[in-house]
């Protein structure tokens, strides 16, 4: 069976790792004040990489946590990938010179999408995954804020012609629910771009969750409220 990888997320508002429910900056949970902590934790439960993201990036539409993805990078040996504001040639340059193993486009890439496969040119499909945030069916950009018309599937294999190997697709309906992820999405993405590396995010509430995404072939799985509210322990997550 192929490798299948545990992401956690850290989510950053002013520097700290929050959780937002279904995106919803109003309800904001704050964790943990020091999120190169919470990083640390990881990495000692054996976790190999890490999802973070910047939601005050998100909303000014350029990089604002810089520093805290500096940080993480200089004290864990995590592989992160950091989404949340990179819209310009300057952002995903301090992103990567901050310590970001790869960056996650989403709002550029339907906002811009000359800019973003110039990135996939420049930096390779190693260093780029495509977010594909839906919310039924369609894509949701900036910050969940705004709704299109785009398809999530037809998005994704647009993108997968022009050579993205990675996707997170986020079932906003789920996001921060734990009511499982969506399956279905997850399956019918695979069955029309069988070689996409997918990530699933949302919804993830059990340790089946996860085995149940794996056996159906995705690269990895995002988990984020299951392991700050203790559904899902670091120790199960060291065993899995």
């Amino acid at each position: 069976m192929s490798e299948f990888y545990i992401i956690p997320a850290i989510d950053l508002i002013d520097g700290k790792c929050v959780r937002l429910t279904q995106g919803d900056y109003n309800q904001k949970k704050i964790y943990n004040e020091n999120p190169v902590e919470v990083a640390k934790s990881f990495e000692d439960a054996g976790i190999k990489r890490l999802h973070l993201v910047d939601l005050d990036g998100a909303k000014a539409k350029t990089i604002v946590n810089w520093r805290v993805l500096e940080a993480i990078s200089n004290q864990t040996n995590l592989t992160i990938d950091f989404g949340g504001g990179i819209r310009t040639d300057k952002d995903i340059e301090t992103a990567f010179k901050h310590g970001a193993s790869q960056i996650t486009g989403g709002s550029i890439a339907v906002k811009n999408p000359e800019l973003f496969n110039n990135w996939l040119k420049k930096y390779q499909s190693s260093k780029i995954i495509l977010g594909a945030d839906a919310k039924f069916g369609k894509i949701a950009i900036n910050g969940w804020q705004e709704s299109t018309e785009t398809d999530v599937i037809d998005f994704i294999q647009n993108y997968s012609e022009k050579g993205i190997e990675y996707a997170i697709c986020t079932d906003i309906e789920k996001d921060g629910m734990e009511s499982g992820p969506s399956f279905k999405l997850y399956n019918d993405i695979l069955e029309r771009i069988p070689n996409l590396k997918l990530i699933a995010s949302g919804g993830v509430s059990s340790l089946d969750d996860l085995e149940k995404l794996r056996k159906n072939g995705l690269y990895g799985a995002i988990v984020g409220k299951a392991i700050y509210e203790g559904s899902i322990s670091l120790k199960d997550l060291a065993k899995f």
